[in-house]
């Protein structure tokens, strides 16, 4: 295609082209777009029409319009070349305001010629800047700049007021709620709106209002349909209809579902994200005839704005459908049911996109479960430190060796100590808080160590609700790393009708709140919601949701039920290893702890002491692990009876003690302390056991 100025005018080959002196006296700039490197020169006298310091500029537009060209104004700009260069025209001119130094706004006027190689494509622009404030002095020119300021605010408060609103926007359908509201598609004065999103080399119809619009056949269709939607994802370019006539020309097919709702006129904008379009979205008006170049650059910028806001909506609900799916596998997939008890469990994800939690919660059944149909449970409540898939993934893993600890039998203490260790032995830069509760549905007794974790609430049978204390220890893997492994183990006694509340610090924590106050006010809700623990559960979560917070929440309750006959004899159990010093301390705790919790008037020390000695034997004499009961006997006189199984059926005898006087003296002490001892086979094993009269 034959360049259209050259018999008018040639350029020489140098660039940028110096200007006519006669320019610069008449108060005239010029300058040299180079479309192919991208650069922008202008010449002296420019540079004082633009009040633009030649230090302050680098030679590219983008600078030019940051420093001096408002963006609604750069806008229009852009539209008039773009329309120059798709109609083939060789030159263009337009109005357009700048901002100076000291901030104020002034008229300035472009003129310029574009030339084209041999094959039509335009690579250069060439052309003049003027100061337009005197022109535009007169009265007419003051209407007509009166008009454009009007519009200026006009446009720029549609941008604002949209472009502010879909800021928020964190779905598809807040994308479209915002479009479709008052805020939308009033400010925008459209009639009516559709919108697409590209799926699979089709288009799917997400949007269109008002309702009774639908136009059949147009859920989703392809690309290459005679739609306008389809039209301008394929050319990447938008479509303005300017008449019902051109509407009906061009769009056969579409036209005679529109003719009712009385469109005259019609933008489609493709919505391009990341140089790829991933949808299209149409506006009709019945008001109108045509588009003024400012309306159209509003409306091409807007369509931008939409098409950000979209894809990153859509990034979003990837990210977060992808974060909470890891998450939710590492997460138990079921709750156990557990005989004697009641439980529910809650998770609420509150961030964003992949900015998950490491919150956890775990129901793990132990080993010994009871004739009277009740057993042992866990119950565990954690947060890894971090808010990503990393936390996630040492969550899921911490889960996992706290259960399997906790199956093997290991006192509550020694679970968490090991699980600190192996957190530490993980290699990786996280901590985890945690809270493990070992209760024995039988008796009530709750066994409880707390790692950095925040404090359990029990709620008892009346309502009645209150903060436990637990003496803790460092977090785990902290524990581990300074050589802290002790963990003090809280014991409490749960009554029938009582519930138990584990939770992660989401629901009780606030920025600018102090966690005694929101532990507090977690009590009151407690308190005043249902005794069921379905029902409360969704009331806490109900409350998180509506108190918002960038944290995720983590929550179990364990109720335990109340007996249909009479309470059976108070008893628990405890798992003791060969090896294992720890266990063997915790079960002397949990003895002595037993005690005082029944409120047996026994010598609390001889029973500890008779119990060691008979554990201690278990573990010397056998080989193997230990299983120790302790229960109540009810009757005509109530006891403590204590037991010691091992696996081996070899049967215990009495001896002297040795010249030393250290050996030989174990069941001599049970024989003299406990009120009455004895041997029972237990299938290929035995249970040494001792009873004390209570009073």
């Amino acid at each position: 295609m034959a360049d259209r100025g050259a018999s008018a005018l040639s350029l020489p080959k140098d660039r940028p082209v110096r200007p006519d002196p006669v320019l610069a006296l008449n108060g005239m700039g010029s300058f040299d777009w180079d479309l192919d490197a991208g650069l922008f020169h202008l010449d002296a006298q420019a540079f004082e029409v633009l009040d633009l310091p030649p230090e302050e500029y680098d030679g590219r537009l983008e600078t030019l319009n940051a420093l001096r060209v408002p963006p609604p104004e750069a806008a229009r700009l852009d539209a008039t070349v773009a329309r120059a260069i798709k109609d083939g025209s060789d030159h263009y001119s337009a109005y357009f305001r700048i901002r100076c130094r000291d901030g104020t706004m002034r008229w300035t006027h472009t003129r310029g010629r574009l030339r084209r190689d041999d094959s039509g494509r335009p690579h250069r622009v060439v052309g003049i800047l003027r100061d337009a404030t005197e022109e535009l002095a007169d009265s007419t020119a003051r209407s007509l700049r009166s008009a454009q300021d009007e519009a200026f605010r006009q446009q720029t408060g549609v941008v604002q007021v949209i472009s502010a609103a879909l800021a928020h926007a964190r779905s598809v359908q807040d994308v479209i709620d915002v479009l479709k509201d008052t805020h939308g598609v009033r400010h925008l004065g459209a009639t009516s709106l559709v919108m697409g999103l590209v799926e699979a080399g089709r288009i799917r119809l997400v949007a269109e209002g008002p309702a009774g619009s639908f136009v059949p056949g147009t859920l989703v269709t392809r690309i290459d349909e005679p739609y306008p939607m389809s039209e301008v994802v394929r050319t990447l370019s938008p479509r303005f209809i300017e008449s019902p006539e051109e509407f009906a020309a061009h769009y056969p097919i579409l036209w005679p579902h529109l003719t009712g709702l009385r469109i005259t006129s019609a933008a489609y904008l493709p919505l391009i994200a990341q140089a790829r379009p991933i949808g299209a979205m149409g506006l009709l008006y019945d008001d109108r005839r045509g588009f003024s170049a400012e309306e159209r650059a509003v409306l091409v910028a807007l369509g931008s704005s939409i098409a950000q806001s979209l894809m990153r909506a859509m990034l979003f609900e990837q990210e977060k459908d992808l974060a909470q799916g890891l998450q939710q596998a590492m997460l138990p997939r079921s709750i156990p049911s557990v005989r004697g008890a009641d439980v529910a469990v809650r998770y609420r994800s509150a961030a964003l996109g992949r900015d998950i939690g490491g919150d956890w919660y775990d129901l793990i059944p132990l080993p010994g479960d009871t004739p009277s149909g009740a057993g042992r449970v866990g119950a565990v409540i954690g947060d890894v430190q971090g808010h990503d898939t990393h936390a996630a993934a040492v969550m899921g893993q911490l889960r996992i060796v706290l259960r399997a600890y906790a199956t093997e039998g290991h006192a509550p203490a020694t679970v968490m100590a090991r699980a600190s260790v192996f957190l530490h032995e993980l290699d990786t830069d996280r901590f985890a808080t945690c809270l493990y509760a070992e209760t024995d549905l039988t008796t009530g007794v709750v066994q409880m160590v707390r790692a950095g974790h925040i404090d359990p609430l029990l709620r008892q049978g009346d309502g009645r609700c209150a903060r436990v204390t637990v003496e803790g220890g460092l977090p785990l893997g902290l524990s581990a790393e300074f050589g802290q492994l002790e963990y003090p183990v809280a014991t409490l006694e749960l009554d029938p009708g009582s519930t138990l509340l584990l939770c992660t610090d989401g629901l009780v924590e606030l920025p600018g709140t102090d966690l005694d106050d929101g532990m507090s006010g977690l009590a009151r809700l407690v308190c005043e919601g249902p005794a069921e623990v379905e029902a409360l559960a969704d009331r806490l979560i109900q409350a998180a949701e509506e108190r918002g917070g960038e944290d995720d929440v983590a929550l179990l309750l364990l109720r335990r039920r109340a007996p249909g006959a009479a309470r059976p004899g108070r008893r628990l159990r405890q798992h003791v290893a060969v090896g294992d010093p720890e266990a063997l301390a915790q079960a002397r705790h949990l003895i002595r702890a037993a005690v005082r919790a029944w409120g047996a008037r026994a010598p609390a020390d001889e029973i500890e002491l008779v119990a060691d000695e008979l554990i201690t034997n278990a573990l010397l004499h056998t080989g193997g692990s230990a299983i120790v009961t302790v229960r109540v006997l009810e009757g005509t006189e109530r006891r403590l009876r204590i037991e010691v199984e091992d696996c081996s059926s070899a049967l215990p005898r009495r001896r002297e003690a040795g010249e030393s006087g250290v050996f030989g003296r174990g069941l001599l002490l049970v024989e003299r302390l406990a009120d009455a001892w004895g041997v029972q086979a237990r299938g290929s094993g035995k249970a040494v056991w001792c009873e004390f009269r209570l009073s």
